[in-house]
């Protein structure tokens, strides 16, 4: 009898405790993931909006009579397109995607498009992929993505060696949208490994800017590569944060905000610690840079800022609940925010006029300051015992530009400086055993 009377009781606290998650679910914002990043630069932002506007020129059926231009123009020169290819050329293997040589730029951009709903193959790269089933580089990565990526190495590797060996001074830039995002992110991963493919080329004149990106590779990976791989993601994007397998995502576009829900309750409700521990779970690649233009309880767009940072934990590991989550990751709307919030940069540097020599100081303090964050971030993975999370001493153009406490070690000893310390019980357990006699003898194996 007594515990029929407490039923009631428990139904109580039971809604009241739902009640707080929903109010708090509700305030929470993406703003609160980024609030404590350091905000980012002009010199180190300015090429997210062109190349924007290069992913979307590659949209144009007619490049040289664009139809969808955005305000202002893309800025692109029909002539410096290389190389083009279709779903036709792609076999359905990856979406479409172009070469192009920004000569103003001193640039080689690849540049691959995002998903199309109306395709399935798109769908068939998205959806390649189960937990752990793809290992790379002493990590997880997408498989479908993976492959995608293989294929355009496959296809154009001699042609990016062509044009890396003819422009010696120019630097080699990936980039894409949503599926592209992930498929350019993980390109950069196949290129680092194959160096000498490419004619040698150094790591410091790669870099890959993923806008919008699906996740695509283990956290050890995703911060080991923060120094060529950028992430653009605007406000609310829920791709990024969609740590449900994508399948169920688009089986149920029907009722995205009930599969929303369910993904952000399971976030809510998994241990940090036993997220950040899982090395098969998938995470957003490299620096990421947040693009903030509303704040909670409050109406109307305001003057967007970007956030930068290398994170660990709160890599957008909670799906945001709001009804921009979709609109968001439109690559129309992430040119048109990153552009506003470019010209508010230039235009406060320009209110504080700052000098041309001083504007070089300030640009090798910022290469100083990004080397010390990803250092940063690198040992907080390895005290969290993320696995693989070491930086081998063969990469990261900040080692080169910033000799750190760790240049000149060998990838044993950066490992066995930061590997956690045993007992003198278990060492010795380890490497001896005991024979009939007492007397303690190596083991054979």
């Amino acid at each position: 009898m007594s515990i029929v009377c407490g039923l009631p009781i428990l139904e109580c606290v039971y809604c009241l405790a739902c009640a707080r998650w929903v109010w708090q679910k509700c305030l929470y914002t993406a703003g609160h993931e980024s609030e404590n990043w350091g905000l980012a630069t002009a010199e180190e932002f300015e090429n997210v909006p062109r190349l924007c506007r290069l992913i979307l020129f590659g949209y144009e059926e007619d490049i040289c009579n664009p139809l969808w231009a955005p305000p202002g123009g893309y800025g692109i020169n029909p002539d410096w397109v290389f190389l083009r290819k279709d779903y036709e050329d792609t076999l359905g293997r990856v979406t479409p995607y172009m070469i192009y040589l920004d000569h103003d730029n001193a640039d080689i951009i690849l540049a691959v498009r995002g998903l199309n709903l109306a395709k399935e193959s798109d769908y068939a790269v998205l959806l390649d992929n189960k937990l752990g089933q793809t290992k790379f580089g002493g990590g997880y990565v997408h498989n479908g993505l993976l492959k995608a990526a293989e294929w355009v190495f496959d296809a154009e590797c001699e042609v990016l060696r062509e044009l890396v060996e003819r422009n010696p001074n120019y630097s080699l830039t990936f980039t894409g949208h949503s599926l592209g995002a992930g498929v350019v992110a993980l390109l950069t991963l196949v290129v680092v490994q194959n160096l000498g493919k490419l004619g040698n080329i150094e790591r410091k004149r790669i870099r890959c800017y993923a806008v919008a990106p699906a996740r695509c590779m283990s956290l050890n990976l995703a911060v080991r590569y923060a120094d060529i791989i950028s992430s653009v993601v605007l406000q609310d994007d829920f791709l990024p944060r969609t740590t449900t397998a994508l399948e169920d995502v688009f089986k149920s576009l029907i009722c995205l905000p009930c599969l929303l829900c369910l993904t952000c309750l399971k976030d809510t409700c998994t241990l940090e610690e036993k997220m950040l521990k899982d090395p098969r779970r998938l995470y957003a690649p490299g620096r990421l840079y947040h693009i903030v233009e509303r704040k909670p309880l409050r109406l109307g767009r305001f003057p967007p800022v970007v956030r930068t940072a290398v994170p660990v934990d709160g890599r957008f590991d909670h799906v945001v609940l709001s009804c921009n989550a979709t609109s968001d990751h439109a690559l129309i709307w992430v040119e048109r925010e990153s552009q506003r919030a470019l010209d508010l940069m230039r235009e406060k540097d320009k209110i504080m006029a700052i000098p041309t020599n001083q504007r070089m100081k300030r640009q090798e303090y910022l290469a100083r300051e990004h080397s010390q964050e990803y250092k940063a971030a690198l040992q907080r993975a390895i005290a969290l015992d993320i696995p693989q999370a070491f930086s081998p001493h063969t990469y990261g153009t900040f080692h080169e530009m910033e000799g750190g406490e760790n240049s000149g070690k060998s990838r044993e000893e950066i490992l066995s400086f930061n590997r956690r310390r045993e007992s003198w019980d278990g060492f010795v357990g380890r490497l001896f055993d005991e024979d009939d006699s007492g007397h303690m003898v190596f083991k054979k194996s």
